[in-house]
């Protein structure tokens, strides 16, 4: 996962986080749960992009074994 990517998911959490506390602090349930729903996104994001490159590393490694090539 690229660097934008990573801090766009943290970005969406705590944007999230921040709607969600403000929300909470108005009696706002609908900013609320935007805001809960928006972090959510975010971690879910971010995870699934954790689990693709660790599988991209499983592929690449076990090409790697394979094939006895380096690159």
């Amino acid at each position: 996962m690229g660097g934008f990517d990573k801090a766009k998911d943290k970005t969406d959490q705590a944007v999230g986080k921040a709607k969600e506390k403000v929300g909470d602090a108005t009696d706002n349930e609908s900013l609320a749960n935007e805001g809960r729903a928006q972090e959510l996104k975010g971690k879910a994001k971010e995870e699934w992009d954790d689990l693709r490159e660790k599988g991209d590393d499983k592929l690449h490694d076990a090409k790697e074994k394979l094939t006895g090539d380096d690159g």
